[in-house]
């Protein structure tokens, strides 16, 4: 059995126009719900093996958030340039390549790939993945490799707006 979770980055600072996408840091919503969620997470009590990240600063920030307070060494929280802004199909490439010794695994991303994996690998029909927001999705598979359309199951969908004071 392996586990996957998804989670998007926290929501992103517009203020600057002229500045880089990969470069926007959270705003103060995304700076306050990035923890928020990671505590929320912690409480779950469900252990994390690996965290692979977007590089970009939105993604990572939050990803860090989540390391930090799940106690994740940094040897274990991965940057993959392949998840910034990645469409489905590649996103599918990435999970089918993450190390079989890793039974957990979290993904930080963007949207909309990561709406559509979470479709795709459980047939969830959710229709926004929101910022900050995290799925489990349990894969009855032996290796990554073999994880396929549709074999996943939805086991729990959370964001900040479910939780009062964080919209």
């Amino acid at each position: 059995m392996k586990t996957l979770y998804l989670c998007r980055h926290a929501k992103s600072s517009w203020a600057d126009p002229g500045m880089d996408d990969f470069d926007r840091p959270l705003n103060e919503r995304g700076q306050r719900n990035a923890p928020f969620m990671a505590a929320a997470f912690k409480e779950r009590g469900e252990p994390i093996d690996l965290i692979v990240t977007s590089p970009a600063n939105r993604a990572l920030t939050t990803a860090r958030a989540f390391a930090t307070s799940l106690k994740v060494p940094e040897e274990r929280v991965v940057q993959d340039r392949t998840i910034y802004l990645a469409e489905r199909p590649s996103l599918s490439h990435l999970v089918s390549g993450l190390p079989g010794t890793a039974d957990r695994v979290m993904l930080f991303g963007h949207n909309p790939g990561f709406t559509l994996l979470a479709d795709h690998l459980s047939d969830a029909g959710i229709d926004n993945l929101p910022t900050c927001g995290m799925v489990r999705i349990d894969l009855p598979v032996e290796d990554w490799q073999h994880v396929t359309k549709g074999c996943g199951t939805l086991v729990w969908f959370d964001y900040p707006k479910r939780h009062p004071g964080q919209d």
